[in-house]
């Protein structure tokens, strides 16, 4: 008779199969994680990765820095400083509500305005917070963890000399692009080429590594400017000194190397500094010098005698009779402010006389007097490259009148820029050879264009220079040690109904030194307002001390020092001998 099984034995048959099930249970789940570890790693293995690098890798863009402007000599105009900027994904920021408050705090946002914002641009995964950070602030918003929010590494533009070169180098935008001056004419050489390299992003979008570099990051490339920052300094501040004490307008000053075209300095008022953007108006960062133009009154003188000259009908001794002191064309009546009676041609610009000026261009055939004014370089643009040149006015021969012709001849009729009026000076200086604008170190001299005799061109020189002697108009605008010739203008400006009674633009055109010229400069002063208002009273002085201080910086030697007396010594030696 077999005995009942005990309790012990029915828990242990009990315990027995409970362990056998748990086993069956396990070694099924684990057949099931092997099938779908092979399933995902084997079968489902492409799929996979691709999921993954789409939810992981990324195309980061790696920025390439601005080229730096710099002047003849090295030094920097406009340099790109490394920026961080702010940016998001709101796809990812907007799951995270409770963060944004916290964020438009640091941003100095408003909260109900971001979050607007962000809610806005739900779909899509970039958007700029903040552009342009201090690196420092920018990363003290990233510390802050904050889900979808990134920094992007930019560059931004700063002009060390601000204001005094702002009108010349221009400046760029937000985005690092060229849009005035310098920066707009050569932004294809300046620009960089931006690089691209893949990165693992964590589920927060953190980078986690730099995976491969796809594209080398290229920067852009120096560019030296023409102008010598210290001559553009002196130019600059006399400037602005002369349009404040006489109440002006507006005002251009600008210096050539007569013997390389180059632009030594270029200045304007009013001015405006590129550093920053609230002063970014039209009518302050426009570059009056190459983009205004003007009647040049007087100073157009010297190349209507050049003219005269070139058509063989006149010498440098010629005589003009302007008696009475006035001269009827038309229903105009041109007048002198004196009866200078008889003068040579060299009178005719030194005392500026209209009437004379008048007689000798009435004198020429119409084609004569144009063609030496447009090889002169007026009527077209300099081709300096600058944005927005203008070329100026000078109508053809064929529809000039007898009143045209006359008027011309003392600056009237006729519109020109400060450069361009710059460029002719350049001429008579470097002995009638016309050579091309340049903004940019030359570091080879251009081929010239002769375009005057060198006769011609060395009897207006010498014209020139009785303008600035004691009985000329342009006293003012000698400089001790140097011989300078130049010439005073003076012109009413266009007004509705006609020319103004009381508002005129004060010039003066001139190279230096006469012996072996090396600059030509020109001043122009719009709308002086304070009583003066002749040529050789406020453009004239201003003139003198850009000249004196360009010449000493270039070490161009005196060419007009007094005589020594004998040292004691020598005196001695003669008499001992």
């Amino acid at each position: 008779m077999k005995r009942a099984p005990t309790g012990a034995a029915l828990n242990v048959r009990s315990f027995t199969w409970r362990l056998h099930l748990v086993g069956l249970c396990l070694a099924f789940a684990g057949l099931v994680l092997m099938g779908r570890a092979v399933h995902l790693q084997v079968f489902n293995k492409d799929f996979l990765n691709e999921q993954a690098a789409a939810r992981h890798l990324r195309i980061a863009r790696v920025s390439a820095h601005r080229g730096p402007i710099t002047d003849r000599n090295g030094e920097a105009l406009a340099v790109s400083t490394p920026v961080d900027s702010i940016w998001a994904n709101p796809r990812e920021l907007v799951q995270a509500p409770d963060r944004i408050p916290e964020l438009a705090r640091a941003l100095g946002l408003d909260a109900e305005q971001l979050a607007r914002r962000l809610a806005r641009n739900a779909n899509r995964e970039f958007m700029y917070l903040r552009r342009h950070m201090n690196p420092g602030d920018a990363a003290e918003i990233a510390a802050l963890d904050i889900p979808g929010v990134e920094l992007l590494r930019e560059y931004r533009r700063y002009y060390p000399a601000g204001e005094v070169v702002g009108h010349l180098v221009g400046f760029t935008n937000v985005d690092d692009e060229g849009q005035e001056g310098l920066e707009l004419a050569f932004d294809h050489w300046l620009a960089g080429r931006p690089g691209r390299k893949k990165v693992l992003k964590d589920s927060l979008g953190r980078v986690v590594e730099d995976l491969e570099s796809i594209e080398t990051p290229n920067p852009g490339r120096i560019l030296g400017a023409s102008i010598d920052l210290r001559i553009q300094y002196l130019a600059y501040r006399e400037l602005k000194s002369a349009v404040q004490q006489h109440g002006a307008q507006a005002g251009s000053l600008v210096v050539l190397d007569v013997t390389t075209g180059e632009v030594l300095a270029m200045v304007n008022q009013p001015a405006y500094n590129p550093n920053d953007r609230a002063q970014f108006v039209a009518d302050r960062y426009r570059n009056r010098a190459i983009t205004d133009i003007f009647e040049p009154g007087s100073t157009l003188k010297p190349m209507v005698v050049a003219a005269a000259l070139e058509s063989g009908k006149y010498r440098a001794d010629s005589r003009i009779d302007t008696n009475p002191g006035f001269i009827q064309v038309g229903a105009k009546m041109i007048e002198d402010k004196d009866n200078l009676g008889r003068i040579d041609l060299a009178t005719v610009l030194a005392r500026s006389s209209n009437v004379g000026a008048t007689k000798i261009a009435m004198s020429l055939e119409p084609q004569q007097l144009f063609d030496v004014l447009s090889r002169f370089g007026l009527g077209r643009p300099s081709a300096s490259g600058y944005p927005g040149e203008s070329g100026g006015l000078l109508s053809h021969h064929s529809n000039w009148r007898p009143i045209s012709q006359a008027t011309l001849a003392y600056g009237y009729g006729l519109s020109m820029t400060a450069l361009q009026l710059a460029q002719a000076y350049a001429v008579i200086g470097t002995g009638g050879l016309h050579r091309p604008v340049s903004l940019i170190r030359v570091n080879e001299e251009p081929i010239p264009r002769r375009v005057l005799s060198a006769a011609t061109s060395t009897a207006v020189l010498a014209m020139l220079e009785d303008v600035v002697g004691p009985n000329g108009t342009g006293l003012q605008a000698a400089v001790s040690g140097y011989r300078i010739g130049g010439k005073t203008g003076t012109a009413r400006k266009f007004a509705p109904g006609g020319y103004a009674e009381d508002r005129y633009t004060a010039v003066f055109a001139g190279v230096a030194p006469v012996t072996n010229p090396r600059l030509a400069i020109v001043v122009v002063i719009d709308d002086p307002s304070a009583g003066e208002y002749y040529g050789g009273t406020v453009a004239a002085p201003v003139f003198s001390e850009v000249a004196a201080g360009a010449l000493r910086i270039m070490a161009v030697p005196p060419d007009d020092l007094p005589a020594r007396s004998p040292s004691r010594s020598t005196t001695i030696a003669a008499n001992a001998r």
